[in-house]
């Protein structure tokens, strides 16, 4: 059975470090036998490559949000050479749309708050999600209204409470400043949801049935 190799961002928050612990320590409960490492893009250690170097047999699954930079680059670096699929990034998926919406409280307006990219089809998907879930979306860098800003019109408007529906996997900087943009309350990150974890092995079998497709 091949590897896999979990793949998230990396953040200097212990919190948001021990989140992502926890989710690759679900999956690897959840499929006994089934190595399961976990590596990073930037920050902390260890990166990818360390791994795709020596585990010829592996699925690359990206603990991401969009197929930005990181995995068309630095994913996409780490297998080159390799035999190793890369499955889809975690999101967007409808799994993550539901786990916010169960977690959001009442209130006359939402914000759907992503951390923010240059790539167009990044934020065409943040747009569309937002749009799903009737809010307005806000970012946190990069292009695009701010969170706090976008926060404070919906006040002018006449919104009394308001929610932002954090479109973040764990815990961290970004994630953070989230609790300072004036809104009434924060969803939690997206990782705690334990549906999560069966998305993860999701992606991890899709690699696995497109392999066994290709060979017949």
């Amino acid at each position: 059975m091949p590897a896999l190799i979990a793949v998230a961002h990396g953040t200097r928050s212990p919190a948001g470090q021990a989140q992502i612990r926890d989710l690759v320590a679900r999956v690897a409960a959840r499929r006994p036998g089934l190595d399961v490492r976990l590596s990073y893009v930037d920050v902390q250690e260890p990166k990818v490559a360390e791994f795709t170097r020596v585990l010829p047999d592996a699925v690359v699954v990206p603990l991401l949000l969009s197929a930005g930079y990181h995995v068309r680059v630095d994913i996409a670096e780490a297998v080159a050479g390799t035999r190793i699929p890369v499955t889809k990034p975690l999101g967007p998926d409808d799994v993550l749309l539901a786990g916010m919406l169960r977690r959001l409280p009442a209130a006359d307006a939402v914000v759907l708050a992503a951390a923010g990219s240059s790539d167009p089809a990044w934020r065409a998907d943040v747009e569309q999600l937002a749009t799903r879930v009737g809010a307005r979306a806000g970012y946190v860098s990069g292009p695009g209204a701010r969170v706090p800003d976008v926060v404070a019109d919906l006040r002018r408007q006449g919104a009394r409470r308001i929610a932002i529906a954090a479109y973040f996997l764990a815990d961290g900087l970004f994630y953070r400043s989230l609790n300072k943009a004036g809104a009434d309350s924060v969803t939690p990150p997206l990782c705690l949801d334990p549906e999560v974890t069966d998305l993860v092995l999701r992606r991890y079998e899709s690699a696995l049935l497109t392999s066994a497709n290709t060979r017949l």
